[in-house]
């Protein structure tokens, strides 16, 4: 965060583009724009004032805006959070820059672009879910949403917004936390010119400085190595954050970055998931993030909030953040709220078999892991959800690459390489994962073995599968799915028979999860699933986040979360 940046969140003037064909007709440099539309919400959503669902392969945007007189003599940037799937930016007619993945951000320096008094932006965003050249998540490549496929994003989805720097400045920094030698590391990486300087840390707990350190800056990152030797840990129920002030002192002038970082050490060892060398059970949900009024984006940063307090007050303590990459905004949320999620691509859609398509996923989920490096929340990553299952034979040494390209730029964290259906021998995975969709009953059979620490016959999705050693942590990612909305109309699904009342749905939620918690060789699980989303209705809440269940049910459900013995009175 720096004090100077301004918002262009708000209406935009929008324009269709259904023959891809407005580049060739110079869109950018003026032309008559007939809709608007409600940045950052999508085209599709109701938020964004339009509400039109089908594809539609480019679309454009406009809106003018000035430069406050008080940013005279700095670099203005141009930052986009997100923006499906490719975008080029023109200002005042004139080529700014261009951007591939729609779930990253993106930054430019538009400085020598801008004029005196009012400038004009132009955005042209290309989306194609169908061509297997992108990741889609679970946007749906057909007109209608079905089965766990649901409702498109095109364009921008995410917060655009200005910001004055100078011209040499901070482009951004890492921060990682040493709980067992009580340091932090936290390396900047220049921008600008990058002229010789200075770069200053100054740490603060609760408004008091407790920790500095200064390093020489110029031309390459620079680090610092600061002692925090009475850290306060952060940890779910105590998510203790730090202040953080970066400064990079240059002949340009002071850039001043502020942020917040948590002491925490998340590592696998063993069967076992450690936070802060301590072991953690892992009970969490998945959350796909999804939003009946807004698809991608969240109505509002207290919406964000909601869903984290949603599960929490279910007994959950994180979640895993399925086939789509959350806005940065959640991901603090989750800092601020002590809940722990496992970071995600959204990689469906994307046939890495395609040479072109496996480098925007490879060179997009660098970005996320450059993007999201700094938040404690987040305690895991997994590029791939069912690869094997859902685009044929993915290539093997994508999974290893990937797995290694995770190690090499986060070796604090576990990473999986894929969650559910296949473990190739030699890719690489810190915790053993599966997927299992069963009744309890057979649940409960299908997991004997592993539980009888009897390894070799331990549940695995796929016959070629390396198979579980019992050398790592178990994980059952998926799990539960149980159908139930007493709203229903026919059109909508779960997983497994439907319950006939609520209390038959409790009693079986109940057994399925005990099953799991009764098994010590798990270290955790993930139920499907938080909310409903559209015909997908085997969540705890209805996808506008209305209360499914009674109270009595909901504390019922809460219990067996928590490992509580209660049943519903």
């Amino acid at each position: 965060m720096r004090a100077e940046w301004l918002n262009l969140n708000g209406e935009w003037d929008f324009k269709f583009d259904p023959g891809v064909s407005g580049y060739e007709r110079n869109w950018e440099a003026g032309t008559s724009f007939d809709r608007k539309i409600v940045v950052p919400f999508c085209m599709e959503s109701a938020l964004g004032g339009i509400g039109h669902k089908d594809f539609m392969p480019a679309v454009w945007y406009r809106r003018t805006f000035s430069i406050p007189e008080s940013w005279k003599g700095s670099r203005v940037l141009f930052h986009v959070g997100a923006c499906d799937f490719f975008t080029r930016v023109f200002i005042n007619g004139s080529f700014a820059g261009d951007h591939s993945g729609g779930y990253t951000p993106f930054s430019l320096d538009i400085t020598s672009a801008l004029r005196r008094g009012r400038n004009t932006v132009v955005i042209e965003a290309r989306d194609d879910v169908r061509g297997g050249l992108q990741p889609a998540g679970k946007q749906c490549t057909a007109f209608a949403s079905h089965g766990c496929s649901y409702t498109r994003t095109t364009g921008i989805w995410q917060t655009v917004w200005l910001e004055a720097v100078p011209k040499s400045h901070i482009a951004h920094f890492k921060v990682a936390a040493d709980v067992d030698n009580m340091r932090v590391r936290i390396t900047a990486f220049p921008g600008g010119d990058r002229a010789a300087g200075a770069l200053e840390a100054a740490i603060f707990a609760g408004g008091k400085q407790v920790a500095v350190g200064k390093a020489a800056m110029s031309g390459a990152p620079a680090s610092l190595s600061i002692a925090m030797p009475d850290a306060e840990l952060w940890a779910p129920g105590r998510p203790f954050m730090y202040d953080l002030e970066l400064r990079l002192v240059t002949r340009h002038g002071k850039d001043t970055v502020k942020s917040c970082f948590g002491m925490r050490k998340i590592h696998a060892e063993g069967r076992k998931l450690f936070l802060n060398n301590k072991p953690l059970y892992m009970r969490t949900v998945l959350d796909q993030g999804f939003y009946p009024d807004g698809i991608y984006t969240a109505p509002s940063e207290s919406a964000l909030i909601r869903d984290i307090k949603l599960s929490m007050d279910m007994g959950f303590n994180g979640a895993r953040l399925h086939q789509k990459v959350f806005e940065p905004a959640f991901l603090h949320q989750a800092d601020r709220m002590g809940y722990l999620v496992w970071g995600e691509a959204g990689n469906w859609g994307c046939d890495i078999n395609q040479p072109l398509a496996a480098g925007n996923f490879v060179d997009e989920w660098m970005n996320i892991l450059e993007r999201d490096f700094n938040h404690p929340s987040i305690i895991g990553w997994c590029p791939l959800n069912e690869t094997s299952g859902h685009q044929g034979a993915f290539p093997r040494w994508l999974h290893a690459h990937l797995y290694r390209l995770n190690k090499a730029l986060d070796p604090d964290r576990p990473a999986i390489d894929s969650s559910g259906y296949m473990h190739y021998p030699g890719a690489g995975s810190d915790l053993y994962d599966v997927h299992n969709y069963s009744a309890p009953a057979e649940l409960r059979r299908e997991f004997a073995a592993l539980k009888a620490g009897d390894w070799a016959r331990a549940f695995k999705n796929n016959s070629q599968d390396i198979g579980y050693a019992g050398d790592k942590p178990y994980f059952v990612s998926e799990f539960g799915g149980i159908g139930w909305n007493p709203r229903s109309k026919g059109n909508d699904w779960g997983y497994g028979t439907r319950p006939s009342t609520e209390k038959e749905f409790v009693e079986r939620y109940v057994k399925t999860v005990r099953t799991l918690l009764d098994n010590p060789a798990i270290c955790g699980w993930c139920y499907t699933q938080l909310t409903d989303v559209e015909q997908e209705v085997n969540g705890l809440y209805y996808y506008d986040r209305g209360r499914k269940f009674s109270p009595a049910a909901a504390r019922a459900i809460r219990d067996a979360n928590m490992g509580k013995t209660k049943h519903l009175a």
